[in-house]
């Protein structure tokens, strides 16, 4: 890591932990994949060189959370604590963090170092550097009572914001914000989504915002109530025909059979994007589908212009994610409903039982 994006080992008297309990509450991977565990006795992080130490206010609950609780996406920690659309208060700072001060509000998201050095970190496309780490996967996340992180790598946040409705922005909102750039979506034109969760939702508000028309095919009515309400022009089933060709497409659902499917639907000229960190293997692909120069494109994280792009938006569209609250005391019980489809949208986390 370079000296701008990782953390040193000095440490000042701020970043000792008076006034912070020496262990918290915390939500750690299990050994058997699927299994969380609820510890009381979790080391507190302090936080070194550049980061800050925040209390964690509010943390969303994101299905790659599920990709790495369920070990679909390689283990990089033996037991980590997942978590990574975080709104934080800011407690504690490292030696070398003076970009916040004590008491600021803060944002955490996936994307937690990159090395700056590389040709994709020079180039501004620091979502492609192989060395670069993530929050909840890489190093401990926010279902806990604290989190550390970069200081360069976390989001000024307003002081008045409601942290549950905030919270959801730091992954489902940047990630739909970056593949709707992704789709090339032309003015007026009609964006299909395929899979209608946290980041579909967030999505098809900037679409609309946009003067786009979009049509949802998702599982589960739930997912199918929530797009009518948000405006679709259409809504049908996981599989369903949709009315007209699509100028573009987004695939968020991690099923890799809906790719055919969303590129049958595309017109000739369109774009679909695969929006997940996670997807299920591809089905064999008539050629046909492609022919037409359709461009099949992916999302690979996103970069911190993205997220500080996405919240200027987000202030002048007041985005609102729909949103379900729970305690954090409900981890566990909340990634199973997540799993199951049996809830939807944006689930969050605030406060202890």
């Amino acid at each position: 890591m370079s000296e701008a994006s990782g953390a040193t080992m000095r440490e000042t008297p701020e970043t000792k932990m008076a006034g912070v309990p020496e262990t918290m509450r915390a939500w750690v991977t299990e050994d058997e994949p699927g299994s969380l565990r609820l510890r009381t006795d979790e080391p507190t992080p302090r936080p070194l060189g550049d980061e800050v130490l925040v209390r964690v206010d509010a943390c969303g609950l994101c299905r790659t959370d599920l990709h790495v609780i369920d070990r679909e996406l390689p283990q990089h920690l033996e037991h980590v604590v997942p978590g990574h659309q975080i709104v934080g208060t800011v407690l504690q700072r490292g030696a070398d963090a003076h970009r916040f001060a004590v008491g600021d509000r803060i944002g955490v998201a996936w994307l937690r170092r990159t090395c700056g050095r590389c040709g994709p970190c020079r180039s501004g496309a620091e979502n492609l550097c192989q060395r670069s780490q993530y929050t909840g996967w890489d190093a401990n996340g926010g279902f806990a009572e604290y989190a550390v992180v970069s200081q360069a790598f976390a989001y000024r946040l307003r002081s008045a914001i409601d942290p549950v409705r905030t919270a959801p922005l730091l992954c489902a909102g940047i990630i739909g914000y970056r593949a709707l750039n992704r789709a090339a979506l032309p003015d007026g034109g009609l964006l299909g989504i395929f899979g209608y969760g946290s980041s579909a939702g967030i999505t098809a508000q900037i679409a609309h915002a946009r003067g786009a028309r979009v049509a949802v095919s998702t599982r589960g009515t739930g997912n199918r109530d929530r797009a009518r309400d948000a405006g679709a022009v259409f809504v049908g089933d996981a599989t369903a025909a949709m009315p007209e060709p699509l100028d573009s497409a987004i695939v968020f659902a991690p099923a890799g059979d809906l790719v055919p499917l969303a590129l049958r639907a595309t017109r000739p000229g369109g774009t679909v994007v695969l929006a997940g960190i996670h997807m299920t293997d591809l089905p064999s692909i008539r050629y046909e589908f492609l022919f037409g120069e359709r461009d099949l494109r992916t999302v690979t994280a996103n970069t911190r212009a993205d997220g500080e792009a996405l919240f200027r938006l987000a202030a002048t569209l007041e985005l609102r994610p729909a949103v379900t609250e729970m305690t954090f005391n409900r981890i566990a019980e909340a990634a199973n409903g997540l799993r199951s489809g049996a809830l939807s949208g944006s689930v969050v986390f605030a406060g202890w039982d």
